[in-house]
């Protein structure tokens, strides 16, 4: 059995039913955390030896104790460069959302970016790409760096990341030692409610679905851990695109036209027969835009969403779904209204989905709501403006005649 040390950047309830779940479950290896931001999580974890109960959901409940310490970077980022740079770590893998990883509009890394810039002027660092690369400079063993974040090509985009940011702060990397692979990741895990807190009698518990999934490029720079279940694959691209495009895609379809529906829940929203078929219609149309076995079986894969999306023990906020859409949006729905409209295909469904945000976008300013977002002013303003529709398309790249 091989064993070893993963690096974990983005400590938040999808890694704890995900990635810890799979490590736990292949045995031989420990987890260090590194929480880019705020403490809360770790401190939580600290007082119960940093163990948590993963809430199966209508299945079981189990103790995760794979963490060995959760470290927060800001207090102590000497202790994260030492951990990146340390070859008893074999891999280090993040989940910290497609905001944290400070790319432009296309989706190379934003240089100009505040927390960029700071990273770059030599102080230590506050991003992963900025730890990434500084801890890089200085390993001499083999290191896997494995996104887990809803990005298209993941490892392929924080690759070339940290190699501009190399590039720009003057840093020696041997490339040679590090491997970036793509993943596409599955589970669905909402955040803790104080119900499920007082009903484990667990402050940290993590709830979560049965399914899981996960699909990584075989594409690795040392060893890893046995994970039972893991597919690994020559090309993840096809795997990746029918998740961000059905499942992610339809979550933030529901998201959207479900708030606007009055629905907190997506077992709520999902029941309306009209939102139901309008995220079914959504599902189909992202499914022509696949290719291969994977379209063939978009059907059956379909269907099976929409029965996870019904499963009333995982209370899954709408509102957490709906942020973060100027970042999730261009994957989520443009990319698939492009790839139709090159094939002269209609998307009704994908066009309602678009002005289903673009109503919450309005609705949400309207009412003078916080927006939770890292484009918020720049979508207040939008809302705000004389053609609102226009450069709230403008925002996310999506061309007003790709919409039906």
């Amino acid at each position: 059995m091989s064993s070893g040390q993963i690096l974990h950047f983005g400590v938040g309830n999808f890694f704890r039913a995900h990635l810890a779940d799979y490590t736990q479950n292949a045995g031989g290896w420990w987890i260090i955390g590194v929480s880019l931001r705020s403490a809360s999580i770790a401190d939580g974890l600290k007082k119960q030896n940093n163990t948590y109960t993963l809430c199966v959901q209508g299945t079981e409940h189990k103790r995760i104790d794979i963490l060995q310490q959760v470290l927060v970077a800001p207090q102590n980022p000497g202790a994260v460069l030492a951990y990146v740079v340390d070859p008893r770590v074999k891999i280090i893998s993040l989940t910290v959302t497609e905001k944290a990883y400070c790319l432009g509009p296309d989706n190379r890394l934003d240089l100009a970016h505040p927390l960029i810039q700071a990273d770059l002027s030599g102080q230590e660092p506050q991003t992963a790409v900025g730890f990434l690369a500084r801890g890089l400079a200085n390993r001499r063993a083999p290191l896997t760096v494995l996104c887990c974040d809803n990005l298209s090509a993941n490892g392929d985009v924080l690759g070339a990341a940290v190699r501009d940011f190399a590039a720009r702060a003057g840093l020696s990397i041997n490339w040679d030692l590090v491997e970036f692979p793509n993943s596409m990741v599955d589970r669905i895990t909402p955040a803790t409610s104080d119900e499920l807190r007082f009903s484990t009698g667990d402050p940290m518990a993590v709830p979560t679905e049965p399914f899981c999934e996960w699909v990584i490029e075989d594409r690795f720079a040392d060893e890893w851990p046995n994970w039972p279940g893991v597919q690994f694959v020559p090309d993840v691209a096809p795997y990746e695109m029918r998740k961000l495009r059905m499942l992610n895609g339809a979550h933030s379809y529901l998201a959207y036209a479900g708030l606007a529906a009055g629905y907190d829940y997506v077992h709520q929203a999902v029941a309306d027969e009209g939102l139901r078929r309008s995220a079914a219609q959504l599902m189909d149309e992202a499914a022509q835009t696949l290719s291969g076995d994977l379209r063939k079986g978009s059907q059956a894969y379909g269907l099976a969403l929409l029965v996870r999306f019904e499963n009333p023990h995982l209370h899954h906020q709408l509102r957490q779904i709906a942020m973060d859409g100027s970042q999730k949006i261009p994957y989520r729905w443009g990319d698939s209204l492009r790839a139709l409209a090159q094939q002269g295909v209609s998307a009704p469904a994908l066009s309602q989905a678009v002005t289903a945000w673009i109503w919450f976008c309005c609705a949400e300013v309207a009412a003078g709501r916080a927006l939770q977002d890292p484009a918020d002013h720049a979508i207040a303003s939008a809302a705000q403006g004389p053609a609102p529709k226009r450069d709230l398309l403008a925002l996310v790249g999506i061309d007003p005649a790709l919409l039906s």
